[in-house]
């Protein structure tokens, strides 16, 4: 009886590994790029790892074959294939060649998710927050309570709001100022920054990227768009100036304050020049948006190829069908590739215009990426605008940098935050 239960167990677990799922990545064979990263990532929440095909068939997923991945894959609407034992060898020693720019990342745990947001903004308001819930992703959302009380250290991955950190409300003023939805947000902010503890916004927000600052450097992932991105490194910048003109806390500005700024305390940029105009919509000469000259038609920024067995982390995230991706604004649409700190990876940029769209960094332990644009598929995105439909666009490849970035980090064992 014993014999026949070990060669019945025996039988099962040879069976358990007699094929694998794989998800291909490729233009032509996957029909829902965006969700096939939700079911990587429901995968590793079953305790199962998989490992991440770099540049085969467009960073395809190699996955065990088991009937829930297969109906789960069917359930939402993700092609796959089921391939044997002997298949899935040859394409990892296909892979394994020292010919091939090619590298099997193992992924070990799914990373728990932190989305910096105030309360009131709705999904849509963010093109990370929208991504995550369309492939299924789960997130829990914190702001600054939560970031000043060292709520961070639960998380492996932040992504940052498009959020001014340098108290000025967005430079909403020259156009928004009578408008009923900044006039709320302003007191709001006011209320929130009083409540905890500081005289002003700027402060306050001062000290929550502090915060953030310190989780990156004890070993979170950062990831942040849009205007998160330089006004977190010019409220770092700026750390014991004051900036902000009377309009947005009730005084003037410290005289001179260009020249006390410490490009050293920044995570990316350098040398940047600060926008003092209260009335122009613009923080400082880092943004490319008014400098750019681009029309829609020709807007694209290529990603960088790199090695993958030597360089996985940025072959992880220009992961992708097309090297060449479409273009897209926001408040920071890019990044001046002159004013970007030279230890810092461009991922991907437009060359010809001398911008950066997509550029990665290490800070102490950790990591940061920075993306312009507001929204991978909404060119021009303003105030009121419809809310982007991402059944629309399953395939991609602007939404699918995003969830490079949040897959990243269960390609690395963590070591604990301090």
């Amino acid at each position: 009886m014993k014999k026949a239960l070990f060669i019945l167990l025996l039988f099962i677990s040879s069976q358990a590994f007699a094929s694998y799922v794989l998800i291909p990545m490729d233009i032509d064979s996957q029909k829902n790029h965006l969700k096939a990263y939700g079911i990587a990532f429901w995968t590793l929440k079953k305790e199962l790892k998989i490992k991440w095909l770099l540049n085969y068939r467009g960073g395809s997923f190699l996955l065990p074959d088991t009937d829930f991945i297969q109906k789960e894959c069917q359930i939402r609407g993700v092609s796959f294939e089921v391939v044997s034992a002997s298949k899935a060898e040859a394409i990892l020693q296909e892979i394994g060649s020292p010919s091939k720019n090619m590298e099997a990342v193992v992924l070990e745990k799914a990373p728990k998710i932190a989305v910096y947001t105030p309360k009131s903004k709705q999904p849509w308001d963010d093109a990370v927050t929208m991504v995550l819930q369309y492939a299924e992703i789960p997130y829990e959302t914190v702001y600054d309570q939560e970031v000043l009380n060292d709520g961070l250290l639960a998380f492996d991955w932040l992504h940052l709001h498009h959020e001014d950190f340098t108290g000025q409300y967005g430079k909403f003023y020259a156009q928004y100022r009578a408008s009923a939805w900044y006039i709320q947000e302003k007191k709001d902010a006011e209320i929130l920054a009083h409540s905890l503890g500081y005289d002003k916004v700027s402060q306050e927000k001062l000290a929550v990227a502090l915060k953030i600052r310190d989780y990156v450097i004890g070993g979170g992932f950062m990831f942040a768009m849009c205007s998160a991105t330089d006004s977190f490194d010019i409220a770092l910048a700026a750390e014991g100036v004051d900036i902000c003109e009377p309009m947005f806390d009730g005084d003037g500005s410290d005289p001179g304050y260009q020249n006390k700024i410490d490009y050293s305390k920044t995570f990316a940029f350098t040398d940047f020049l600060l926008e003092r105009n209260p009335k122009i919509y613009e923080f400082s000469s880092i943004d490319m948006t008014n400098k750019r000259m681009v029309s829609k038609t020709i807007d694209y920024f290529s990603l960088m190829e790199f090695s993958a067995k030597w360089d996985p982390i940025p072959t992880m995230l220009c992961q992708n069908h097309t090297a060449l991706v479409k273009g897209f604004m926001g408040q920071t649409t890019s990044f001046t590739r002159d004013e970007i700190k030279s230890n810092v990876l461009i991922l991907g940029e437009t060359k010809f215009n001398g911008e950066a769209k997509y550029i990665h960094g290490i800070k102490g332990k950790g990591f940061f990426t920075f993306y312009g644009g507001h929204d991978p598929e909404d060119y021009q995105h303003r105030v009121g605008d419809a809310k982007t439909e991402l059944d629309l666009h399953p395939t991609s490849p602007g939404y699918r940098l995003i969830l490079n970035n949040v897959l990243f980090p269960a390609a690395r064992k963590k070591k604990q935050k301090t």
